[in-house]
Formats: structure tokens, C-alpha cells, sequence
């Protein structure tokens, strides 16, 4: 099969390997649309990583991968079903086994999808499903002022959760004046841009002086916690989504946190217990017109233009929000 595979920082490089042979319970599918995720750019594609990292699987750093089953060693996933699947943890090597800039991957980690649409459609789905995991944690809406921190795909994804659900006020914060327009669009009733305005004083001023009732961080930023912290009100909640690499020095300024009492939820739908059921229930939101996250895709690909997309991706080129990826056609 054809493959993409990181071979050092900012090196995708054009491989063939072999067709992958699933191991029981797994299902082998014919990938057709992937998309590029923020945590897939920072975390692996961006930094230099220790050299056993390298080359990584075929395929990786990708994770969010829509297409066709065509082999299965899993009774509850018959050849033809359409569907999204998660990569295999391969922990000895820190990453994945596997990864959908390739034709083919194994996973028995499934969420099967509709026979109508395109999966470059349905493949949003697994970013706003992480986003709805997390945001389960907020609970009632309708008395919550919520403010989310970064406006890319996830923070947008919250940002239009959050209206959906009937928050009092919604507050979308981002450098980018481009996001900031997309969360209007998904639903933000306010938006602030912390690189022209003070954060607090606007928060302030957005909410009458009621303040927020949660911050969520979807930042990526090694201080956004902090900042999410400063921004809430008194015992307000703080519910955590940013992935910070593993070698960045992060400084928590604790006694703000102590002080105001703040509750901090941290949240990772990849590592629960069942990391496909948020995502399942995305794709049954969608079938049922309640959001289609393929809102937020900006851009679509071909093959060739993958290690071009992942550049743009990279240095926030050209309004990107969300890139969809060909990689065979439907």
C-alpha cells in the first residue's frame, strides 16, 4: 500500500508497505478521507522528537480516518460498512500503530457510519465527538455562562455544542479574527480577541459583570490553564483539552486556583474507557440535523497535497480551520 510516514520534524516522506493483517476483533479498512488535527501537528509533526520515534508508523500522524471496511475479524462490523475508526495505541513506541495517510489501517476501535453522504463529511465527526465528551462534564446548560479558550476546530466544536444546548451566553475567545468570525457563525453570541482587548476586562464587560461560569481550554497553550483559571468566576468550573507536549515546562500558578476554588476537569475522550461512544453520538447528532461539524472544514486535498496541507496546517495559512484529506476516492 501506499503510505505518508514521519520520518524526522516536518518530513513527511512517500513510503510502500504492506497491506496491515488485522489480529482478532479488528477490522481492516479502506481509508477515504482523513483529516489534519491540531494535536497530530504539535505534538508529533512540528517538534523534534527523541530518534526512536522515527520513522513512525505508516500512515501517522493521523488519527481522524473515515472509509470502507473491506476485511473483518470482528463479528459486529460486516465488509462494506462505512465507518470511522481510531488508531491502535502502540505504547512501546509512544504513538500509534497505524495512522490514515495511508490506503489501509487496522483498528477495533469502530464507529460505523450512515450509507449517505460523503465520509469527507462524516469524518468531523471524531473531532467534535472528543469535544462532546468533554463537554458532558459541564452539565446543564441553560444557567452557564461558558467561555472557550481557542477557536480551531475543537474550541469551535464546543463553541457550537454549547449554543445547541441553550447556554445563557456563549464567549468565544481567539487571537485570530477569522475563528472568531466561524464561532459567530456555530453560534457564539460573544466573541473576544485577547491580542486587542484585556480578556478579564472584556469578559467583564460581556457579561454585565456576572463573569463566566465555565472556561474551557481549548487552547493549546502552555498557559491556558492559567489563564482559564484568572478568567473563571469564584468556585466556577475549568474543564481542560489542551495537549502540551511532554517536554514543555508548564508552570500552574497555584494559588489562584486554592483562592478562588475553581474545579479543574481534565478530559481526554481518546484515553477513557470507551473512546468511541461520544463519537458514535456525534454521528447520530448529525444524522439527526442537530450540527454538521463539516461546518469547520476549509480545505480538501489530494494525495500529492498532503505534505503541503500539513504545512499550511502548521503555520496557519490561508483562514485554515480544518483540512479534509483524499486519500482514495469513494
Amino acid at each position: 500500500m501506499k503510505a505518508y510516514q514521519l520520518t524526522g520534524p516536518r518530513r513527511l516522506e512517500l513510503v510502500q508497505g504492506d497491506d496491515p493483517t488485522p489480529e482478532d476483533g479488528e477490522v481492516v479498512l479502506k481509508v477515504q478521507h482523513s483529516s489534519i488535527c491540531g494535536s497530530d501537528v504539535h505534538l508529533n509533526y512540528e517538534p523534534a522528537l527523541p530518534e526512536e520515534r522515527y520513522p513512525m508508523f505508516y500512515g501517522s500522524p493521523c488519527h481522524e480516518i473515515a472509509g470502507t471496511i473491506v476485511e473483518s475479524r470482528n463479528s459486529k462490523y460486516k465488509v462494506g460498512t462505512r465507518a470511522i475508526v481510531l488508531p491502535e495505541t502502540a505504547v512501546d513506541a509512544g504513538g500509534h500503530r497505524g495512522g490514515g495517510l495511508a490506503d489501509y489501517i487496522t483498528s477495533s476501535k469502530v464507529i460505523p457510519l450512515p450509507d449517505y453522504g460523503s465520509t469527507a463529511d462524516w469524518v468531523m465527526c471524531q473531532p467534535a465527538g472528543t469535544a462532546l465528551y468533554s463537554s458532558r462534564r459541564w452539565g446543564t446548560t441553560d444557567d452557564k455562562r461558558i467561555a472557550i479558550l481557542g477557536q480551531g476546530a475543537i474550541g469551535l466544536s464546543f463553541t457550537a455544542i454549547a449554543a445547541r444546548q441553550g447556554a445563557r451566553q456563549v464567549i468565544a475567545v481567539d487571537l485570530l479574527d477569522y475563528r472568531l468570525d466561524k464561532a459567530t457563525e456555530v453560534g457564539a453570541t460573544d466573541t473576544i480577541n485577547p491580542d486587542t482587548d484585556n480578556l478579564i476586562e472584556a469578559l467583564e464587560e460581556a457579561t454585565g459583570g456576572a463573569g463566566v461560569d465555565v472556561v474551557v481550554d481549548a487552547s493549546a497553550d502552555p498557559d491556558g490553564l492559567n489563564q482559564a483559571v484568572q478568567a473563571v468566576n469564584h468556585q466556577g468550573m475549568v474543564v481542560g483539552f489542551s495537549l502540551i507536549p511532554a517536554e514543555e515546562q508548564v508552570v500552574f500558578r497555584h494559588i489562584e486556583w486554592m483562592r478562588k476554588e475553581v474545579k479543574v476537569i481534565p478530559t481526554s475522550s481518546g484515553g477513557s474507557e470507551n473512546p468511541t461512544e461520544a463519537i458514535r453520538d456525534m454521528v447520530a447528532l448529525r444524522d439527526r440535523g442537530w450540527f454538521d461539524p463539516a461546518v469547520l472544514t476549509t480545505h480538501r486535498v489530494n494525495w500529492d497535497g498532503i505534505p503541503d496541507a500539513y504545512e499550511m496546517y502548521s503555520h496557519r495559512r490561508d483562514n485554515v480551520i480544518k483540512v479534509v484529506m483524499e486519500i482514495n476516492a469513494e
